[in-house]
């Protein structure tokens, strides 16, 4: 049956089937969704690594083991008055074993057998070792506590359509292992992140994802209306003006683990909703934050992976060694350009020109510097890069280098020819923040004059009040979860995707025929 949801495909008589399992089941006062709760005290895989069992010839008299577990039926194999089954739970799968003699004629003909794969049961037992050597829980009761009406993917064929895995990612967590692997892997790199920053002295805070206005930046939002304000309102792009409000009020080092928004492309890097740590500390600058950045890779990649050294799509990455090169220099190194030899913006536009690099909107020395950067620098580098000194063009919010005012106390880092971060020492200037505020939304306006941004006056009001010499840092955890998982694709490392209605894209795909 090809179901108009995109659903595992079943034969109608199966689910017919099933339905009338429950029925049955009800009629008998044996509903199992009527059960609340089923007391569990074990789980597979600690049961494996835990239980010893008793020297030989003392099986019978050692004290048993007595386990209460839960979980999904994967398979079972009948053999007459007994059988085994695997049940997985949230740690794996474990054999059990069942039988007419300890489970009692009902439970077992009536129950067990006439159970079916995906069912959820819970078991009372002991541990023990069969002859093959498996560790297994011998049950003696049993209790349906879900009955499952749509069945399986079965193994032979297995669950691998891309698309249905990320739209059924239920699915994909039971029939796929490695799958459930790479997100627990994903939470333990962000209790690790928590922890190293936490260490350090930083407090986790929360900052509004709905916000009054666009904000200046080149991201694209999405808008939404108050139904009570009448006001509408934009789903943030970014956690940084709230974060360093707060460090102009004294909270030194503040961090938020944050859902961003950006009503844009998508792509094996890209969602339109993801999560983003920004991060501020008082008192220092982006060369404190390069070490920062550093450390932080380090320990997390050596606590969730066990090495600094790391299996990308193949290619080795060395998370325990970062190279420094300023923007200038690696632009010069991959494209032997030297920006210094530009005396003019003119100078810059006739390199371009010659090296077929395209022409940013503003035709200025640093703008173009940053076009070589993507044309020559970005696919090579491979191994961990900082690329710092970026131009004021590119930088609305990074402080200036008091040395070269045309550049600016920025940093972003490259793994795999990716951009993982970006980092400043902060703009605390109130007035110079201000020209730049005005001067982006400007040309933000005048590219799309239905553009609805807004320069943050009471950010920099904020400012006025003073706010200490800051290093700031936002990165991608999306990016890191791939990194660490291996993973090819963001959506690999996302539970519940951004995908096409299902609609729509059968349209789609009817047009495109």
């Amino acid at each position: 049956m090809a179901d108009n949801n995109n659903q595992v495909q079943t034969p109608m008589n199966e689910l017919a089937v099933r339905r009338e399992k429950l029925a049955g089941l009800k009629a008998s006062g044996a509903d199992p969704f009527t059960i609340t709760k089923f007391d569990v005290d074990a789980y597979s895989a600690s049961i494996k690594t835990s239980f010893v069992p008793p020297a030989e010839g003392e099986e019978e008299s050692a004290p048993k083991t007595i386990v209460h577990i839960a979980g999904r039926m994967m398979s079972r194999r009948i053999m007459g008055k007994a059988s085994f089954a695997h049940i997985q739970d949230r740690e794996g799968e474990i054999q059990v074993y069942a039988s007419r003699d300890s489970l009692g004629e009902e439970v077992y003909n009536l129950g067990f057998k006439k159970w079916d794969i995906g069912d959820i049961i819970g078991i009372e037992g002991f541990v023990f070792v069969t002859k093959t050597g498996e560790t297994s829980v011998h049950a003696t009761s049993m209790k349906l506590l879900a009955k499952a009406l749509l069945p399986l993917p079965e193994k032979f064929h297995g669950f691998t359509d891309t698309e249905q895995r990320y739209r059924q990612r239920y699915v994909d967590l039971i029939v796929n292992p490695e799958v459930k692997d790479t997100f627990v892997k994903r939470s333990l790199i962000l209790r690790e992140l928590r922890s190293f920053l936490d260490n350090r002295g930083f407090l986790e805070v929360d900052t509004p994802i709905l916000t009054p206005f666009e904000i200046g930046a080149s991201a694209r939002p999405f808008f939404t209306h108050h139904n009570t304000l009448d006001m509408d309102m934009v789903l943030r792009i970014e956690t940084e003006l709230y974060l360093k409000r707060l460090i102009v009020g004294g909270m030194d080092r503040v961090y938020e683990v944050g859902r961003i928004f950006r009503n844009e492309g998508m792509d094996p890097k890209h969602n339109p909703e993801f999560t983003s740590i920004e991060l501020y500390q008082a008192f220092t600058d982006f060369h404190g934050m390069m070490d920062l950045v550093e450390d932080m890779m380090k320990q997390v990649s050596l606590k969730v992976c066990g090495t600094n050294v790391v299996t990308y799509q193949g290619k080795e990455i060395d998370l325990g060694h970062w190279e420094r090169l300023t923007m200038i220099e690696a632009v010069k190194k991959y494209s032997g350009v030297d920006f210094n030899d530009w005396k003019t913006d003119e100078d810059a536009i006739a390199c371009a020109k010659a090296h077929n690099v395209e022409l940013p909107e503003q035709h200025t020395k640093g703008a173009i510097l940053a076009e070589f950067f993507d044309a020559y620098v970005e696919e090579n580098l491979i191994q961990p890069t900082f690329i710092y000194d970026y131009p004021v063009e590119i930088s609305p919010l990074a402080k200036r280098k008091p040395d070269d005012p045309a550049f600016t106390e920025r940093f972003e880092y490259f793994i795999n020819a990716t951009e993982f971060g970006n980092a400043f020492s902060e703009l605390n200037d109130p007035i110079d923040q201000r020209e730049r505020f005005e001067r982006q939304v400007a040309e933000r306006k005048a590219a799309d004059p239905a553009s609805k941004a807004q320069v943050d006056y009471d950010y920099i009001n904020a400012l006025e009040y003073g706010m200490a010499p800051t290093g700031g840092l936002g990165f991608g955890v999306d990016r890191l979860c791939m990194l660490l998982t291996d993973s090819a694709s963001i959506r690999d490392v996302l539970l519940f995707p951004t995908m096409k209605d299902i609609a729509e894209r059968k349209n789609s795909d009817k047009e495109e025929k």
